[in-house]
């Protein structure tokens, strides 16, 4: 076990992942905005977030008094939403208390941070002992050991930390299982670690670790209905739980008595448990009339603001030649 974690912190020096903007500092705050941006996203997918946050929410009190809107706009095509709305509720936390929790079980506390996730904060902000475990180094403990149980697999990484060099055996462990023990063809001949590795040995890098079962993704079907008047559109607020928590979309059921619709191209869009299946109506109407929970606003503001992906594309693309 010393000699993984020796051969793993000399492979990341001269080989691992340097100069992405979260690495070389100690500021929990950004440390933990990126971690939290990371999970179950790519590093190339989240610089550009993470930089555009940084530019308007420069630390942690600032984003704590930004409104939930604001957080959620800067957020949207990041996905899993759930993760903007408790990135603002811990900034609160955190603002409130005068400061981050220092140690893991503190980390914990927060909205939207887990386990491995607090450990990494932990870790990279203020040097305490505490053992990862997200996909990528689960990856990496099934191949290497053969080891295969969560728990099993929690109480080997705690095991496996280093006395020393403790930042630079957690940052490896990543790259390692993001760079080189990839899921599908992964790189043996440039691992470090590769002489020991029980899967390479015994001929089992396909079955490890197990993968699950995938069962077709369900389909889900809904109506848009984008009502348009002298270059507005209608837009309502998502309930703060759920699909889209807090989000602006177009409504799903008519509102508007007298409106016709016509119809667009179905729209598809991917989730993690389901793929969702959009008809879109485009509903030009003589009068904007409020309504309760509703807001009508310019097309151009609404491609700007605090609304999803599908949302976002209908109405750049869609909107700007028909809204007039």
């Amino acid at each position: 076990m010393p000699a993984f974690a020796a051969s793993l912190i000399a492979w990341q020096r001269r080989h691992g992942r340097h100069g992405l903007p979260w690495q070389d500092t100690r500021d929990p705050y950004r440390i933990w905005l990126a971690e939290v941006m990371l999970q179950q996203t790519q590093v190339e997918t989240v610089i550009p977030y993470y930089e555009r946050f940084l530019a308007r929410f420069p630390e942690v009190r600032v984003l704590a008094e930004a409104s939930l809107d604001d957080v959620l706009r800067l957020w949207s095509g990041l996905g899993y939403y759930a993760r903007g709305r408790n990135l603002h509720a811990a900034a609160r936390m955190v603002t409130a208390r005068g400061g981050f929790p220092r140690d893991a079980a503190g980390l914990e506390t927060l909205p939207g941070v887990g386990r491995s996730t607090a450990a990494a904060i932990a870790v990279f902000a203020f040097g305490r002992r505490a053992a990862i475990l997200d996909g990528n180094v689960k990856r990496v403990l099934a191949r290497q050991f053969g080891v295969q149980d969560v728990d099993a697999q929690w109480a080997l990484a705690q095991r496996l930390l280093p006395r020393r060099g403790l930042r630079t055996y957690t940052q490896g462990l990543m790259d390692l299982g993001a760079t080189v023990c990839t899921r599908t063809k992964p790189a043996c001949d440039r691992c470090p670690v590769a002489q020991r590795c029980v899967a390479r040995r015994e001929g089992r890098i396909a079955e490890l670790p197990a993968s699950r079962v995938r069962k077709p993704l369900p389909l889900k079907r809904t109506d848009w209905f984008i009502y348009v008047h002298q270059g507005e559109v209608l837009l309502e607020r998502r309930p703060d739980a759920g699909l889209w928590g807090g989000l602006w979309t177009f409504p799903e059921a008519r509102l508007l008595a007298g409106a016709r619709g016509r119809k667009l191209p179905l729209l598809e869009h991917g989730f993690t448990h389901f793929r969702l299946r959009v008809q879109p109506w485009l509903c030009p109407v003589r009068s904007a009339p409020p309504s309760a929970g509703r807001l009508w606003l310019e097309v151009s503001d609404a491609a700007d603001a605090a609304v999803p992906a599908p949302v976002r594309k209908l109405l750049r693309a869609l909107l700007p030649a028909r809204a007039d």
